[in-house]
């Protein structure tokens, strides 16, 4: 029998069970249980089904939110799981790891007083589902083409733009300088938000597929950007952005000062089982030391949760901003806190001191916030004679990340850039200034959502078809000539 919707006023909002932090702190395991299928028809059918859906407005997917919804309340689960993938190419990933709390349950119209849906696990709910009764299949074309495309990254937008190029028949290599696939979802993101299972999983589809791998790959220094443009009849620049940015401070070069994105990876690396000689020597594992990391994004999270997980004495957060001005996920910043770690907000640092070369301690001011800044956000202004000094093992540095010198990396000057450093597209077709060579993702708009990556390798794969479908033709006419 279908569920009715609109209980939101009866029916209250219920998480999936989350584990108890000092269990969670002990492991990386996900933190949260999944649904049963009563809960998640029950969640489900909290769902206004309003004729204007905020929650899909403010999904950069578009996802058709409330229609999986009302399917997953009614129990069609297989109808629930293929809305969903319509529109998303890697749906398990987004229900886990997507700030929900900042787009679409953010924006849902019944939040106030009532709470949103919850939205991000039902969809993870629906799409485990789906694989465990074998309804998530390959990407398999109806019919192949004999063009092949080439994708350099294999983080979240070049695959999203693999499966889609896939679908419509394309030969398509992706090259990725590491030894995995995944990008950022392997490396970067820890497990407790998103296990690798789940990542190696669909890479295993994708492979089953035909999509084609070239791993330890770096264009620039194994295979030149010129040999992909003749190789193939386009390629599509994905490497998102990995440069730290730097932090500009006395006491910089002392040791045990390290970018987030290095001590991430060596976590992620050591949890794979890899060998990661910085992390058994201790120089990037925070067991038994007084952790502080400065930032205050979704990337200062993971570092601190991590820190938490290794057993580090203490976990402190610096974030020169308050917590209402943070850029990161407010659920995220509970999460810390439930586990023990400590946030420092309106605080910045102004050096670092250290004995024998390494780091001992931070010199640390207070801030108050002025009159908003160009973004929109209150500037942060220093209170005078407020320093302190805060004691530290070890600092990780979460500022965000700029792109690399593309340029400079493909040996091809031509390839136009921003003043950021980003790629110079069009934005109506994805072309960087090489025809044939587009670009999607991080490179293009700076560090950004793992699902704002997936749209943009969408919809560049499918301005990549527009255009070799369009040489296509216009060969074929030169031909009949």
């Amino acid at each position: 029998m279908a569920e009715q919707m609109l209980k939101f006023v009866s029916v209250p909002q219920r998480m999936p069970d989350k584990r108890p932090a000092d269990q969670r702190r002990r492991d990386f395991g996900e933190i949260y249980q999944a649904f049963s299928t009563d809960q998640a028809a029950q969640q489900s059918s909290r769902c206004s089904q309003c004729g204007v859906p905020f929650c899909q407005v403010h999904c950069p997917l578009g996802n058709n939110i409330p229609d999986w919804l009302k399917l997953t309340a009614e129990g069609r689960l297989e109808e629930a799981y293929e809305t969903a993938q319509a529109t998303n190419t890697f749906p398990e990933i987004c229900g886990r790891i997507c700030p929900q709390d900042r787009l679409c349950e953010g924006n849902c119209v019944i939040e106030k007083g009532f709470e949103a849906v919850t939205i991000g696990s039902i969809e993870k709910y629906i799409t485990e589902n789906a694989f465990e009764m074998g309804w998530v299949k390959p990407p398999k074309p109806r019919r192949e083409r004999k063009e092949s495309v080439g994708i350099v990254g294999a983080g979240p937008a070049g695959l999203a733009a693999a499966d889609m190029l896939r679908r419509m028949g394309y030969q398509v290599t992706v090259y990725d300088r590491y030894d995995r696939v995944g990008g950022l979802l392997i490396y970067g993101i820890p497990n407790f938000k998103l296990e690798k299972q789940a990542v190696e999983r669909r890479t295993k589809l994708l492979v089953e597929g035909g999509i084609r791998f070239e791993l330890n790959c770096e264009v620039g220094r194994d295979v030149s950007l010129a040999t992909l443009r003749d190789r193939h009849a386009a390629v599509l620049v994905a490497t998102g952005v990995y440069r730290a940015r730097e932090l500009a401070a006395p006491g910089r070069e002392l040791g045990n000062i390290v970018p987030a994105m290095d001590y991430l990876t060596a976590s992620n690396r050591t949890g794979l089982g890899d060998a990661v000689p910085a992390f058994a020597d201790g120089t990037l594992d925070a067991e038994g030391k007084r952790v502080v990391v400065i930032g205050g994004g979704d990337t200062a999270m993971d570092c601190v949760r991590t820190a938490v997980r290794q057993g580090a004495k203490s976990v402190q957060c610096l974030y020169r901003r308050d917590r209402a001005n943070m850029p990161g996920s407010l659920r995220e910043v509970k999460h810390a806190e439930e586990e023990g770690v400590e946030f420092l907000w309106l605080t910045q640092p102004l050096g670092f001191r250290g004995r024998t070369g390494k780091l001992t301690k931070l010199k640390v001011q207070r801030m108050k916030l002025g009159l908003a800044d160009a973004a929109g956000r209150a500037a942060p202004k220093p209170v005078e004679g407020s320093e302190f000094d805060l004691k530290a093992d070890l600092a990780i540095l979460a500022l965000g990340f700029d792109p690399e010198d593309l340029p400079a990396m493909f040996a091809d000057p031509d390839l136009a850039v921003t003043r950021a450093g980003t790629l110079k597209i069009d934005f109506r077709k994805f072309e960087t200034s090489l025809p044939g060579v587009f670009a999607a993702g991080d490179i293009v708009r700076g560090a950004s959502l793992v699902v704002w990556a997936i749209r943009d390798g969408r919809d560049a794969a499918q301005a990549m078809h527009r255009y070799i479908s369009a040489r296509a033709m216009s060969g074929a006419a030169l031909a009949a000539e």
